[in-house]
């Protein structure tokens, strides 16, 4: 027997495709992730809205933390808005 939970009503997930990547949108949650396939990028988002509903670790010191991922912090700037929120 297949049921329906009232808080997926109106979810929306979006596909969009470029060369060999495939980006599944959330359009409620504003979250999206990418992978090879639509298999990988619902995975990845599974992952991602995981994270952004509080999943993960705390991280302290942001700067630290992208240096020791290979990002140098003064590349990144807060107020960019990813190009599926506009």
């Amino acid at each position: 027997m297949t049921t329906t939970d009232r808080r997926d009503e109106g979810a929306d997930v979006r596909f969009s495709y470029e060369e060999n990547l495939v980006t599944a949108i959330d359009v409620e949650a504003g979250v999206a992730a990418s992978g090879e396939s639509k298999a990988d990028a619902l995975a990845e988002l599974s992952d991602a809205l995981a994270l952004h509903e509080g999943g993960g670790e705390e991280i302290k010191n942001e700067d630290a933390f992208l240096r020791e991922i290979g990002i140098d912090s003064s590349d990144v700037t807060v107020e960019q808005t990813p190009p599926w929120c506009e």
